[in-house]
């Protein structure tokens, strides 16, 4: 990242930038956001390009509409919540590309805020269009990346629009992002501790493989502990089990043996029959878990022992929910974590849509050091050690 151009390397009085944000946010379900924390996030980088005199043209994705036009993925209501954070209007065009746009972003005067339609209502965008790419690039003198959400991504707005426009820099969030990277995994205060968690071994194999040569404990919870849990010959019950990912899980630990990590798995969990708000929960231990049930969060002992273990931790890591907190039979253990990295003295770093989701519901996020916008984006540096929105950028 320190060999690319940044935002601070160009002047933009009189230019237009083409700025490739994050604004996929939560919707609640009458339509209004619920959490605009990735809103935020831009507001440095847009007020820059302000303040030096520049027009800005902003484009994001919302959703999976899959290349059709789907009206409840409309980027409007982020344009109100945007308009209100700047305190000026930002312009919202009818579509991302095309001759009306393009007209728009003529008459846009000096200091002027546009926000394009959602760039997945067209499929050239997932597919990295040349054609689709070219018209996005023809909207701005420069362009700035400041979505790290989407730096793992191969898509049009993220790595064809720097092919036919230059300058192509990085935003004070892409910036961040990355240094806050560096500390927590090239350049970290020790003992490091990660903690693991969401559904799916397979969403994180290689990070999973990566980490246990880099840091000094792992902490495992969310539906991807049960798998390691199998590989350990436990019988857990209707849990989801990747039963193709029990071989990996047990190299992961015999691997983590070898070098003397500790992998820390849950000794007890919240379970029920079924997955819904009602349903009726019982606290069961590993050793002893009831064959019509599943786990769906890690239950209070297990809450002990990864507090306990993270007491001593200088810097500590957390992608992915504990359970499905969703759900509030099911939230604790989640929120326990929350509560333990508030009030620990390491430096706390939490990546991942759902993680974060979960602690801006509990009012803690001013606790926590630093809120990625990015799991995904995290996780693929973490495994290939670059990103191809990052390789895109300008060398200096």
């Amino acid at each position: 990242m320190e060999q690319k151009r940044s935002i601070e390397d160009v002047e933009f009085v009189g230019k237009s930038a083409l700025v490739r944000v994050d604004f996929n946010v939560p919707f609640g379900s009458e339509g209004n956001i619920t959490d605009d924390a990735r809103i935020r996030a831009s507001l440095s980088t847009i007020n820059h390009i302000l303040d030096e005199g520049g027009k800005v043209i902003l484009m994001s994705h919302l959703g999976r509409p899959k290349g059709k036009q789907v009206e409840r993925l409309s980027l409007r209501p982020v344009a109100s919540r945007l308009s209100r954070l700047l305190r000026q209007e930002v312009v919202m065009a009818p579509d991302c590309i095309g001759e009306e746009v393009r007209s728009m972003v003529d008459d846009l005067h000096q200091a002027g805020v546009m926000l394009l339609e959602n760039l997945r209502f067209h499929p050239g965008e997932e597919a990295n269009d040349p054609e689709f790419a070219e018209q996005l690039a023809q909207l701005g003198d420069v362009y700035v990346d400041d979505a790290f959400a989407t730096a793992h991504r191969s898509h049009a707005s993220v790595i064809g629009v720097p092919e036919y426009l230059t300058p192509a820099v990085a935003g004070f969030l892409m910036r961040k992002e990355i240094n806050y990277f560096i500390k927590a995994l090239e350049t970290p205060f020790r003992p490091l501790a990660v903690i693991l968690g969401g559904a799916k071994v397979s969403d994180k194999t290689l990070a999973i493989k990566k980490l246990v040569e880099k840091v000094d404990r792992i902490l495992l919870g969310g539906g991807m502990a049960y798998t390691f849990l199998r590989a350990l010959g436990y019988d857990v019950g209707k849990s989801l089990v990747e039963g193709d990912m029990i071989d990996l899980a047990r190299d992961v630990m015999e691997k983590a043996r070898e070098r003397k990590v500790p992998i820390y798995l849950p000794v007890d969990a919240i379970a029920a029959e079924k997955r819904h708000e009602t349903a009726v929960t019982s606290v069961v231990t590993i050793q002893e878990f009831p064959e019509n049930m599943m786990g769906l969060d890690i239950g209070p002992a297990t809450n002990i022992l990864f507090r306990e273990a993270l007491a001593d931790a200088k810097t500590i890591v957390w992608n992915g929910p504990m359970g499905v907190f969703e759900l509030s039979p099911f939230n604790r253990g989640t929120f326990s974590m929350i509560d333990t990295l508030a009030h620990s003295n390491a430096l706390t770093i939490v990546g991942g849509g759902d993680t974060d989701t979960a602690v801006h519901t509990t009012g803690k996020s001013d606790m926590i050091d630093y809120i990625s916008t990015g799991g995904g984006a995290f996780l693929k540096l973490l495994e290939m050690g670059e990103l191809p929105g990052i390789n895109a950028l300008q060398d200096k």
